[in-house]
């Protein structure tokens, strides 16, 4: 069996989408799902299984068990990993100053139209590498409210088609 994690979009969000963790990953393993963990609160959720339509199921899982539709990203631990080890040497070095968020896209948009749409980052304050599937972009955290991309990132015809994790998240993820 394949690795694979599941990016729950909008969970545990501002109070919306309440999902516990808990019951996620027993909706999981109810669909046949095996190894199942979750981390943190916000729909991360690495699991073991067969290759098919898993989002479609883990989508109808959410639907039917919490009456919720969210979009899921699921994507292997493999093609996480490998997108990991093409990050830029800027991102993700643990230095506090600044916020390291790893956008990944939600299928059929592509990283290179959701960087089109989010337009120039900041100069001196963002910094942005487009790989496929992925987006890694870091950020002046003092300076977060200045940011051209913070600023469009949740605004309609972009936020619906992305999901963003922070390097420790998708690290931690790689791991599980």
């Amino acid at each position: 069996m394949k690795r694979y994690i599941a990016l729950l979009r909008g969970v545990n969000v501002g109070g919306k989408n309440k999902i516990s963790m808990a019951e996620l990953k027993q909706g999981f393993e109810a669909i046949g799902l095996d190894a199942v963990r979750t981390h943190l609160n916000s729909g991360n959720v690495a699991f073991s299984g067969e290759e098919g339509e898993l989002s479609a199921r883990i989508q109808a899982m959410i639907r039917e068990r919490f009456g919720l539709d969210v979009p899921v990203l699921v994507i292997s631990k493999e093609w996480l990993d490998d997108t990991l080890k093409q990050a830029p040497d800027w991102w993700g070095r643990g230095d506090k100053e600044i916020y390291d968020n790893l956008i990944l896209v939600l299928p059929p948009a592509t990283a290179g139209a959701v960087a089109e749409k989010l337009g120039e980052p900041t100069e001196g304050l963002e910094q942005v590498c487009v790989r496929e599937g992925a987006i890694f972009w870091s950020f002046d955290r003092k300076s977060y409210a200045k940011c051209s991309w913070w600023k469009k990132s949740a605004s309609p015809g972009i936020g619906e088609c992305i999901t963003i994790r922070t390097a420790n998240t998708v690290r931690k993820l790689v791991g599980m």
